[in-house]
């Protein structure tokens, strides 16, 4: 039998929540992440089967989401909610740990766009620039130490649409974002609106006109893109557990051939996205690191609508954070992650 030492000790912050158990769920069957150290804030004493009885391993006791609790690590994983991850990651950065925060505390590049985002000044408007956005199909995270995931809305519409503006087979003028999300997006809090009764049979929008990941999206595109983007996004809660699909349509003369042509070629070599020839379900992705793409051009009305189906807590959160982390830690970009989903 072949025996892998795992060569890094790594933690989990926000290990109760939704996105923290997706990462247990990940580094435990990871070869080279040894999982020392899981945190919690309200759940924090608690066993590991007490919130997550889907995991192995539930004996495990969960400790503090404070990282001066914690000696001795490589790596470490912040799955904090808004707000909480800006000292623990500018601690843990401080200390040499190599860090990805799933949270939106340093995804943004200027104070300027936290203010937008989030209505407040950041608390270390010094450290932004010092996080690397953790895209891996768009930005270069090899090395980085500092490494801010992207949200789920984000992930889905930047890959649905950046390789075809890339190209000029589109324009960003007018670009629209119309976007699908399962409940587990909004986490594990208990909130009226996500109850059973407010969610089942209906379908809403929330955050019209005024989404924090809007600023996010269109940062993306100003860094890879160049110049300043403007983007309509519009985000819908519907009656499911995960998975986004974002539908996104840009202005663009070409044919449906030469925009998926253009995907399959920006994504060879690419092994979590997969550009296929009808309408991604999110379904198909479910439980996997996989981005499904697709494209279709509008031909009456000179658009392409372009569009991806993620599993919001996988490519979307904790797959996607352990992918840049294999990447940026010299280890195979694949590596403990799922390729392949789950159906029906």
């Amino acid at each position: 039998m072949r025996i892998i030492t795992p060569m890094f000790k790594t933690a989990v912050f926000g290990a109760s929540g939704y996105a923290g158990g997706e990462l247990v769920r990940i580094l435990d069957d990871h070869e080279a992440f040894d999982l020392v150290h899981l945190g919690a804030h309200s759940q924090e004493g608690s066993r590991l089967a007490d919130v997550h009885p889907q995991l192995k391993g539930g004996d495990r006791r969960l400790g503090s989401n404070d990282p001066s609790s914690v000696d001795d690590i490589d790596v470490a994983f912040l799955a904090l909610p808004h707000g909480a991850s800006a000292d623990a990651g500018r601690a843990l950065r401080q200390r040499g740990v190599v860090v990805v925060d799933l949270g939106s505390d340093y995804r943004l590049d200027t104070d300027s766009r936290y203010r937008i985002a989030y209505g407040s000044p950041h608390p270390y408007p010094e450290e932004l620039g010092e996080w690397v956005f953790g895209l891996p199909e768009l930005f270069d995270v090899a090395g980085a130490k500092a490494i801010a995931a992207p949200g789920c809305y984000p992930t889905a519409v930047l890959l649905a649409a950046a390789p075809l503006l890339e190209a000029g087979l589109a324009s960003a003028e007018g670009m629209v974002a119309d976007c699908l999300s399962g409940v587990s997006g909004a986490g594990r809090s208990v909130r009226a609106e996500l109850t059973f009764g407010a969610v089942d049979e209906g379908v809403r929008a929330y955050g019209v006109a005024s989404h924090r990941h809007r600023p996010e999206i269109e940062m993306a595109l100003d860094l890879r893109l160049g110049g300043e983007h403007r983007v309509v996004f519009t985000p819908h809660l519907v009656p499911m557990q995960r998975g986004i699909l974002a539908t996104v349509t840009l202005a663009g003369e070409c044919t449906t051939e030469e925009a998926r042509r253009c995907l399959a070629d920006f994504y060879r070599g690419a092994p979590f996205v997969d550009v296929i020839d009808q309408p991604p379900q999110t379904r198909w992705v479910v439980g996997s690191n996989r981005a499904l793409v697709s494209a279709f051009a509008d031909e009456r009305t000179g658009r392409v609508i372009a569009l991806c189906a993620i599993d919001n807590l996988v490519k979307g959160a904790a797959g996607q954070a352990v992918q840049a982390a294999n990447i940026a830690l010299g280890l195979d970009e694949t590596a403990g992650l799922a390729q392949s989903g789950w159906m029906p």
